[in-house]
């Protein structure tokens, strides 16, 4: 399916709005996976012209992802990683261990940003950060689909190696997302180490029921960004 490709557009705004020289875009990825990590990348592009065919990673093939994400590694000025643990996420929730990954990426860029273009419709960061957040901005802007691309095949490679001893749940296919070999590996054997035990597909298992994390939050009440999938047979 032909689609427009991604441009500077919000990244000038943000130029001559607010004075940013430097603008990083940041993207995640593993925000629905039962397993991993949550993963962001943050890449500072500045207003040069992308490599043909760079879009959200989601778009692309695996194939040309990965080429694209090597290309992009020695293209983009600079970009970080930043990763909150399956720990991290069962302790903070969703919305916090975002803001936690995506601090590490940004605060790992050789050179302090002076805005961040967030893609999506939440901004997860605030202060003491500038954000623009930007529905699709995985689509629209270069340097939030370079961190798209370079985020979406690290994350990938990382879990590919944790399956390595889980072979059964297919972690090197499904990347910790729901799957019908990672439903029935669970149901089978259970989570791994590297599984989130806070979130809701456990409640379909009654024979590890037992492993569920449950938060309690001292203020009584902490928005999630974004709904948990449950486990549907």
């Amino acid at each position: 399916m032909p689609y427009e490709p991604p441009t500077h557009t919000v990244e000038r705004s943000l130029r001559a709005t607010t004075g940013a020289k430097v603008i990083a875009g940041v993207d995640e990825v593993g925000r629905g996976a039962w397993a991993g990590p949550v993963t962001v990348c943050a890449a500072v592009t500045g207003l040069r012209r992308p490599p043909e065919g760079l879009t959200d990673s989601k778009l692309l093939t695996v194939k040309r992802r990965t080429e694209l994400a090597e290309l992009l590694r020695t293209w983009v000025t600079a970009y970080a990683l930043g990763h909150a643990s399956p720990e991290e996420i069962d302790d903070l929730g969703m919305t916090a261990a975002l803001r936690l990954a995506a601090m590490r990426a940004l605060e790992a860029l050789p050179v302090r940003p002076d805005a961040v273009i967030l893609d999506g419709k939440y901004d997860y960061l605030g202060a003491p950060w500038k954000v623009r957040t930007v529905i699709k901005g995985d689509r629209s802007c270069v340097a939030v689909a370079a961190a798209s691309v370079i985020a979406k095949v690290h994350r990938d490679k990382m879990m590919a190696e944790l399956g390595i001893d889980h072979a059964d749940f297919g972690f090197a296919a499904n990347a910790g997302y729901p799957s019908p070999v990672h439903k029935a590996a669970l149901e089978e054997r259970g989570p791994t180490p590297y599984h989130r035990l806070s979130w809701a597909y456990l409640d379909a298992l009654p024979q590890w029921r037992h492993l569920k994390k449950v938060r309690s939050w001292a203020d009584g009440s902490v928005p999630e960004i974004e709904g948990q999938l449950g486990f549907d047979f």
